[in-house]
């Protein structure tokens, strides 16, 4: 079957009980269709797509994995092993990005380091949902446990901590903890941006981050209030085999490289899977990526959250990204023809 007639094949098929849509669209398309495919560094996404290809399991992908493995020229590798195939499911495409935080913290608290960065305790495990934000923050039953894995100086930073997931805090002499996702509370999360537009404090295109920061830190007992508008509460763990030059663990247990690294809804993108994106807005985007993260606010086969790496300035980066695009997700061939065979029969 030639590329072209692959590029013509539509399947439109039904995911039942997807709680995004009754209908999903799956279009096989050509790598001419994508924009700046040819202009792309096909070479570097090669390389992120080798640190987690071998977790993948399938016959299909680990073939692939263990030929991408042998170093092949790039750009030929992924044309003729794979095919661009477009899920849709009548949601709208948002392209968001990520970061990895760096908080400034204590092993011990003090005046200054007085909020605790906590593991999470064994009762919590079991329980789903277990105590929200505001019962965890205003309460004891975390106090007097050794839970704590450090201590930093600004609950805003920490509530933002949470929601990424991962981060590194720098202690006094110079060392860092890193810490990554050790569990949550079992509470569905709950966007205090929304909760700001809302109450009419900001328009939805006002709404980033660092507006959010600022406004809690101006308004200190109501800024409080509104943390506790989110009662999704998140644990961390200690990650002390990533050394410090790498980017944070994702899902894949592996880690995550700055604009190469996407999370996603794994519901409709495979994991490890190679995607093109095309972000639209101020700054465009056209770039292979790979998809080795997931995220609660990340559902939808158009849904891509771009990892920008650690820090400040990755943070403000990604705190503005907020546009529209599409990806692409590459398939092994014989999986797109499996699809192609089953809206055939």
């Amino acid at each position: 079957m030639t590329r072209r007639l692959w590029a013509a094949a539509a399947l439109w098929l039904s995911l039942a009980g997807s709680p995004w849509s009754s209908e999903v669209t799956r279009s096989i398309l050509d790598f001419e269709d994508l924009d700046g495919w040819a202009q792309d560094d096909h070479g570097h996404a090669l390389d992120v797509f080798v640190k987690t290809c071998p977790d993948l399991e399938e016959p299909d992908w680990r073939a692939l994995c263990a030929l991408a493995q042998q170093q092949p020229e790039p750009q030929p590798f992924f044309e003729l092993f794979f095919r661009p195939v477009l899920i849709e499911n009548g949601s709208r495409a948002l392209v968001t990005g990520y970061f990895e935080p760096e908080l400034s913290g204590a092993r011990q608290p003090t005046a200054r380091f007085r909020y605790p960065v906590y593991r999470q305790p064994p009762e919590a495990k079991g329980a789903k949902p277990w105590l929200t934000r505001r019962e965890i923050a205003e309460s004891d039953v975390m106090r007097g446990r050794d839970l704590a894995i450090a201590w930093v100086d600004d609950p805003v930073d920490l509530f933002f901590l949470q929601i990424q997931g991962s981060g590194r805090i720098r202690l006094r002499d110079g060392a860092v903890i890193r810490v990554g996702y050790g569990g949550s509370n079992g509470h569905p999360y709950r966007s205090i941006g929304v909760e700001l537009v809302r109450r009419g404090i900001y328009e939805a295109h006002q709404v980033s981050a660092q507006v959010i920061k600022n406004w809690v830190r101006r308004n200190p007992q109501k800024g409080r209030e509104l943390l506790y508008h989110n009662p999704s509460y998140v644990f961390f763990r200690r990650i002390d085999s990533v050394p410090a030059h790498a980017g944070p663990l994702g899902a894949m247990n592996r880690s995550v490289t700055a604009g190469r690294s996407i999370a996603v809804d794994p519901e409709f993108v495979p994991l490890g899977a190679p995607v093109w994106l095309e972000k639209k807005g101020p700054r465009r985007m056209r770039r292979l990526m790979v998809a080795q993260d997931t995220g609660s606010a990340i559902k939808g086969p158009q849904r891509a959250d771009v990892f920008f790496g650690t820090g400040d300035q990755a943070g403000r980066r990604a705190g503005k990204l907020r546009d529209p695009g599409r990806m692409v997700v590459l398939l092994p061939i014989q999986r797109a023809y499996a699809l192609l065979q089953e809206r055939l029969r």
